[in-house]
């Protein structure tokens, strides 16, 4: 039997991070080698959530005792962690949301050096979503779409990074860039609606994990793709699945949620 995957967490301390971890410590596949947290952070030094160990802020020391990583912390911190791990030659997951277009670029090009998963969401049932949106953007190219997505009132960024992801899915599959046929929102005389447009809207309020809808609006007839999300554990289950498959790869590139499901795009 193989030894179980060693997984070193950035950002282990946040909401995400202990889901990661309560979800590690279950799992036969995958284990916690490090919890790492900012020099700052008050829980340096204290022990982990979940399993054996301590908070660190240490990343060149998480790295060396690591197969592979996982991100769940803040932009610039992430973008520190891509650097570190790329130089390490060490796998990576990448789960912060609130990059900028530059930013993507450079995380993107690590991918040359490590393997490398950049999504902004790890539920597996959210990509399976995707699939399926691309799928009904082909077969439905007359019906309008539409984008609505809810979550917690604490959340900082709108729309949710995985309503973007949704939508540069659509956008992609009827041949257009997200970012010429976005529309994020209508207020006043907004004239009757472009033919091609994607709509997203984001709704905030309570403690709502995160919910997505895909509206495609034909004449006389709608289709509706919903996912829901009722616990974290649901992101964390796929960050650590998305590690594991990580870890077995020997040659770096960019992967994505589609090829931890064995999603091929010759079946679309």
């Amino acid at each position: 039997m193989s030894s179980p995957v060693r997984v070193a967490l950035i950002g282990a301390a946040g909401r995400m991070g202990k889901a990661i971890q309560e979800v590690l410590l279950k799992s036969p596949g995958a284990t916690l080698s490090a919890a790492v947290v900012e020099g700052s952070d008050p829980m340096k030094g204290k022990p982990v959530a979940f399993g054996e160990g301590e908070y660190i802020s240490s990343l060149e020391e998480a790295i060396s005792r690591s197969d592979v990583g996982i991100d769940f912390s803040e932009v610039s911190s992430a973008l520190l962690t891509v650097r570190d791990f790329s130089r390490s030659r060490r796998p990576l997951v990448i789960g912060t949301t609130g990059f900028s277009s530059q930013d993507k670029e450079e995380i993107l090009k690590a991918g040359a050096y490590i393997p490398l998963i950049l999504s902004p969401n790890m539920s597996l049932g959210i990509h399976l979503l995707s699939y399926l949106i691309e799928i009904a953007a082909k077969k439905l190219p007359s019906f309008d779409a539409e984008i609505v997505e809810t979550h917690h009132r604490m959340k900082k960024d709108a729309p949710s990074g995985t309503a973007l992801f949704l939508g540069e899915a659509l956008a992609s599959a009827r041949g257009k860039a997200l970012e010429e046929v976005g529309t994020f929102h209508r207020e006043g005389m907004t004239g009757i609606r472009p033919k091609d447009s994607v709509g997203i809207m984001a709704l905030r309020g309570g403690d709502v994990v995160g919910d997505h809808t895909v509206f495609f609006l034909g004449e006389g007839e709608r289709l509706e793709l919903t996912h829901r999300a009722t616990s974290r554990e649901t992101f964390a289950r796929g960050a650590v699945e998305a590690a594991v498959f990580l870890a077995a790869k020997k040659t770096p590139g960019l992967y994505t949620m589609n090829d931890v499901l064995g999603l091929e795009k010759g079946t679309r």
